[in-house]
């Protein structure tokens, strides 16, 4: 089931554009500076971040801050940009080869060559929290771009964790 699952999420990214008034959407959520970062991103990460924000205001979120993290999450990928092959690898050789794929990711600090994507997939969060942070974000923004692919403990401890426990939820199913 995770297969067909990554499947469409292949599909998703491939032939994602966001529509004219989704993209002005995200504009007036952001703000000039914030709009800047966003619109850097790939059509593909567009689209999954703009994703991400509908499901959680669907869901009946309206934080400002986990919105915009919404938008941004993964906008730290613009500084090592990798191909769809090589996003296929990543999360192949995670799945095939989880220990050593991570011991990659950890180890390596290349931005170019065949380490790139396993870079990116590991420090992206933490690149995005700079940039964002950097274009005026809120710092409760910042953090929760920062640790989108961290753990939460169980039951959330306090509003942050249970934000960040309904990012990781809507951007895993988008």
């Amino acid at each position: 089931m995770r297969a067909l699952y990554r499947l469409w999420q292949f599909g998703q990214y491939l032939g994602a554009q966001l529509t004219p008034a989704d993209r002005q959407a995200a504009r007036e959520r952001l703000g000039p500076q914030l709009a800047a970062l966003f619109e850097r991103m790939t059509p593909g990460e567009q689209a999954h971040s703009f994703r991400v924000m509908e499901a959680l205001i669907l869901r009946g979120e309206s934080d400002p801050d986990l919105l915009i993290a919404a938008l941004l999450h993964d906008v730290g990928k613009v500084r090592a940009p990798v191909s769809v092959l090589e996003r296929v690898a990543v999360v192949l050789l995670r799945k095939a080869a989880p220990r050593l794929a991570e011991g990659w990711s950890e180890a390596l600090r290349e931005t170019h060559g065949w380490c790139r994507a396993f870079v990116a997939a590991h420090r992206h969060a933490e690149w995005g929290a700079e940039m964002a942070e950097c274009a005026g974000a809120s710092p409760r923004a910042i953090a929760l771009i920062r640790r989108h692919q961290m753990p939460v403990p169980a039951p959330p401890l306090s509003e942050d964790d249970r934000l960040l426990t309904v990012l990781q939820q809507a951007d895993h199913v988008n």
